[in-house]
């Protein structure tokens, strides 16, 4: 059963690009490798991390279709479905897909219109009765400007069977506690946040869809296997391994930084498409620094 298998450490894949701006195909496969290996149990394509924003609808297929064959059922994919235009997220995207491979979507709330509750609740409703795999819903209000509320979301888990979960960036923990104590039993939890996963898996969660987890899958997916079996003291000595580092992968925007992150470790090119730049000179270096002395502490990985 799918729920199970997103239960973990799943990472956000992003897009690689070569420097005149298109798709790294080597580099994506690289990517992949490095994150099954690395022991994640499931890969996110096309989310925010992935630029999906500035990839064509081809492009965007194609980058699917890729990850899905490289993948090799190896682990699960959840391919990212989401959109403010209710009607063409349905039939121009999701009714034209094959979903061949794909286990479930991540469908990130509207941005941009502020729908209210009871009009977020009838666009996940929507996109759940369309979806022909089961749907997480997405919540990050940094990036959508709309929250969905806890009554909203319990709401969905309880009167809708294809939504199975959800990623939830809101950075609330009052919300996020909430949504854990009053959820349906299998309905799964999942965090939006690197930096706060540790804390948010005492609580409850079920796991996290992660940035940094992709540049460092070895430490990260262990130290969330470790907070599945309560074991908060060998997981906090994993997670301060990584806390700088993954703050500054923010510091400057996401996917600069992971992606400044992931051309230290020689995995793909450090580009990314406008609106947004890399990160600063000062910044990577800084970064370097601290990439350099992780793994001199960790030569196994």
């Amino acid at each position: 059963m799918i729920r199970s298998k997103l239960r973990g450490t799943g990472v956000a894949l992003v897009t690689p690009f070569t420097k005149n701006g298109e798709v790294d195909y080597n580099g994506l496969e690289k990517l992949i490798e490095h994150c099954i290996k690395g022991g994640i149990e499931y890969l996110v394509s096309l989310g925010t991390t992935g630029e999906s924003v500035t990839l064509s609808s081809e492009e965007k297929l194609e980058v699917l279709n890729f990850t899905i064959e490289k993948a090799a059922k190896r682990v699960p994919i959840v391919a990212g479905f989401g959109g403010n235009n209710t009607h063409h997220l349905i039939k121009h995207e999701i009714e034209k897909f094959h979903f061949k491979g794909v286990d479930a979507i991540l469908s990130v709330s509207p941005a941009y219109n502020k729908p209210t509750p009871e009009g977020v609740y009838q666009h996940y409703k929507a996109v759940a009765e369309a979806s022909p795999v089961p749907v997480l819903l997405y919540n990050v209000p940094g990036r959508t400007s709309s929250n969905i509320k806890a009554e909203t979301t319990l709401r969905l888990a309880n009167e809708v069977e294809n939504i199975i979960g959800i990623k939830e960036a809101s950075g609330d923990f009052g919300q996020c506690m909430q949504i854990v104590k009053n959820k349906p039993k299998d309905f799964l939890v999942i965090s939006g946040d690197d930096n706060i996963t540790l804390g948010l898996m005492a609580y409850g969660f079920d796991g996290v869809i992660s940035v940094v987890g992709q540049a460092f899958p070895t430490i990260f997916s262990e130290m969330v296997r470790l907070c599945l079996k309560n074991d908060f003291t060998g997981a906090r000595k994993l997670h301060y391994e990584l806390n700088d580092i993954t703050d500054m992968l923010f510091a400057e925007g996401n996917p600069a930084g992971v992606k400044a992150a992931l051309a230290i470790l020689g995995i793909c090119e450090n580009n990314v498409r406008l609106p947004l730049v890399g990160i600063s000179d000062g910044l990577t270096g800084k970064l370097r620094a601290d990439i350099d002395k992780l793994w001199f502490m960790n030569d196994d990985l």
